[in-house]
């Protein structure tokens, strides 16, 4: 069962919207992140990079959700931790500041049993770990992305400063 909650920032953040779709059975042992800190999360890093109000949705999902979206979308076999689905051009789905209303963003959907697993992995907390995804998603959202060494250093790097506006060290160490 999903359950969404659309969380309504503050004047000082009212540069997002976010949507969060909790998709998990509530039979998970540990539990992922408030609908509120992930919305923190996305507001900081998406405040970081645009001035333009703006809405996304965070989707949290199994692993069999997960593999079939990175099957279908990626062609790749198997989970991924994080996926982002930007809104395409080709939709008349933005709106200008003019209007009031929030351009749509995207969507990013994000592994809960991947989280926690690359956490223990990584001796990290997951909670640092899913602020991260977050932060990455949101990235990507706007098109930053990791796929030649120059673009990988300078979202690593805007990673890393946005994440420390939450206190999390550099997930990169």
């Amino acid at each position: 069962m999903t359950k969404s909650l659309v969380t309504r920032p503050s004047l000082a953040e009212s540069l997002l919207l976010v949507d969060v779709q909790n998709a998990l059975n509530n039979t998970e042992v540990d539990q992922p992140p408030s609908e509120s800190l992930l919305s923190d999360w996305a507001i900081k890093a998406h405040s970081e990079i645009d001035t333009m109000k703006s809405e996304v949705t965070v989707r949290l999902v199994d692993e069999a959700e997960m593999t079939e979206l990175n099957q279908n979308y990626r062609g790749k076999t198997g989970s991924t931790n994080v996926l982002s689905f930007p809104v395409e051009d080709d939709f008349d789905l933005a709106h200008s500041e003019d209007d009031g209303l929030p351009s749509l963003l995207g969507d990013i959907v994000i592994c809960h049993q991947v989280i926690e697993r690359e956490a223990l992995e990584q001796n990290k907390s997951s909670r640092a770990h899913y602020a991260h995804m977050v932060t990455h998603g949101i990235l990507h959202l706007h098109g930053y992305d990791h796929l030649d060494d120059a673009s990988a250093e300078q979202m690593e790097a805007l990673e890393v400063k946005i994440l420390s506006y939450s206190g999390f060290e550099n997930p990169y160490t």
